[in-house]
């Protein structure tokens, strides 16, 4: 049997046995095992369990694959040793709750029975697993297939710190809870410090009512309570009054409302839309040749069976095939061009009086196609890919930041929108608008080039000139989305595209 149609037949059993990437040592054949290993398709998590998957980073330490199946691996240890007798903890039960998209440092679970055990994984992450059944909640729920707290009890349970450490996670969870439920457990658990802490948090946070509430039916009950603040911050995230329709709308709400004046404070002020609209679509035209050369997106390769196909037929080799790289290339560069037209003639728009929020809305997704078009007709991609936003995970290289699951997307997206149309500072849109778009990632490729070309659209709706991410500056360029996206940090971002608008480009090479 030739190598190619050895390792396809085994990609193929294995990931049968596979939970969604993570198989167990015992669920594989040795030879399978071997393998899989020498040909990089096998990671090693802990002993006896192992990542099935390619990663792209060429980087020693690559983060990308781990974090991809972080939570995939928690939930598959954890129903093999433990079945449903677990549960995460308050803290990481409201990470869940509230669709918190950095990996933890440490998860920490209660088991029924069992020791305890500290279990060191890959990328300085660990599990911290404990037995403590008389703290095993009864009733319990389920999210991403883990077993968790409810809501109101994990905010009972949650330590004080957590809202000073997590506050937008504390803020989201206080909006999401319903009262009465979470009335309920504060006077089924006789919970009185959590109903103090809460009914704080509650005034801080600007519902007052909810705090009276609180009081009321502690009072009713025999308890007579006075509030303390657990949060450390001067001002909530989230404005008072704001409705929550989902985890994620109150994430990228509270985003943007916590980064604008950081923005505002960096920026320049808006040079206003230009009197005549093409010297400034010259000026785009000669700059696209310095401006073609884009990133490719960063993702992990999952084995599927599509994927295993092409190892069979000997067609993934993207490393060391020339012709495929010359080829992939090729229509990269077609389609980016194809994009920018397309983007051109929005801007032109723009420039005479459209609206730079509605352009975006009605034209990314044929951004999108144009961008790929060419690779779908070549064969190279799947005409379904072209549908519109993704259907799986996807993960961002080297980040900590892990992209909101599928089924958010149409709410994040339809989120990041209104916020555009609300916003009245072109610098605002800018990047704000490119920061978010990467942070949802709503494609399954080509996230990068599009929220590159979102963020040019909206800086010419303020007569910004068109800023190019030079590739020289790529690492400083990542570093900044990560220090935002993880650290909540947009700073670092703002003043790496205001270089970056600001460089002479003719003076400049690729």
């Amino acid at each position: 049997m030739r190598p190619r149609q050895a390792l396809a037949e085994t990609l193929s059993r294995v990931e049968k046995r596979a939970q969604r990437g993570i198989v167990k040592s015992a669920d594989m054949q040795r030879s399978d095992r071997e393998r899989l290993q020498r040909a990089g398709w096998l990671q090693p998590i802990i002993k006896g369990w192992y990542l099935l998957g390619q990663s792209p980073d060429v980087q020693p330490g690559s983060t990308t694959l781990w974090y991809g199946h972080f939570w995939d691996f928690v939930r598959s240890y954890m129903t093999d040793r433990y079945g449903k007798d677990y549960c995460l903890s308050a803290e990481c039960s409201l990470d869940l709750h509230t669709v918190a998209t950095t990996i933890p440092r440490q998860v920490v679970i209660i088991t029924a029975a069992g020791g305890a055990n500290t279990l060191t994984l890959p990328q300085d992450t660990s599990l911290l697993v404990y037995p403590d059944p008389g703290n095993l909640p009864p009733d319990l729920v389920r999210l991403n297939d883990l077993q968790v707290m409810t809501l109101p009890l994990a905010l009972c349970r949650a330590a004080p710190r957590y809202f000073e450490l997590n506050p937008l996670n504390a803020e989201i969870a206080l909006r999401l809870a319903k009262p009465d439920e979470l009335s309920r457990v504060l006077l089924e658990g006789a919970h009185t410090r959590a109903a103090i802490r809460l009914m704080g948090a509650y005034q801080f946070i600007g519902e007052p009512e909810r705090a009276e509430r609180i009081k009321g039916d502690m009072a009713a009950a025999g308890y007579r309570i006075s509030s303390v603040n657990p949060f450390q911050a001067d001002r909530p995230l989230l404005v008072s009054d704001i409705k929550l329709s989902s985890p994620l709308v109150g994430r990228l709400q509270a985003l943007w409302e916590g980064m604008r004046e950081s923005v505002i404070e960096i920026f320049p002020k808006a040079p206003g839309l230009p009197k005549e609209s093409k010297g400034y679509l010259a000026q785009m035209n000669d700059i696209y040749q310095h401006d073609a050369y884009n990133s490719l997106s960063i993702e992990g390769y999952q084995v599927t069976p599509k994927l295993i196909e092409k190892v069979r037929l000997g067609q993934w080799n993207p490393d060391a095939s020339v012709l495929d790289r010359d080829q992939v290339a090729a229509l990269a560069a077609k389609g980016y061009y194809e994009t920018f037209k397309r983007v051109e003639r929005n801007v032109g728009a723009i420039l005479a009086g459209a609206s730079a929020a509605d352009s975006v809305r009605d034209n990314l997704h044929e951004w999108y196609q144009a961008l790929f078009s060419a690779s779908v007709q070549a064969g190279i991609l799947d005409a379904a890919d072209l549908a519109g936003f993704r259907n799986r995970p996807v993960f961002i290289r080297g980040s900590n930041h892990v992209p909101p699951s599928h089924e958010a997307l149409m709410d994040g997206m339809e989120t990041l929108f209104a916020l555009l149309e609300q916003e009245d500072e072109p610098s605002v849109r800018a990047v704000l608008g490119h920061f978010l778009f990467v942070f949802i990632h709503p494609y399954p490729d080509g996230n990068g080039r599009l929220g590159r070309f979102l963020m040019n659209t909206l800086l010419a709706s303020g007569g910004y000139p068109w800023a190019v991410i030079r590739l020289k500056r790529r690492r400083q360029y990542m570093e900044a989305l990560e220090q935002a996206s993880v650290g909540g940090d947009i700073l670092p971002f703002s003043e790496f595209v205001r270089e970056e608008m600001a460089v002479d480009w003719t003076r400049e090479e690729n």
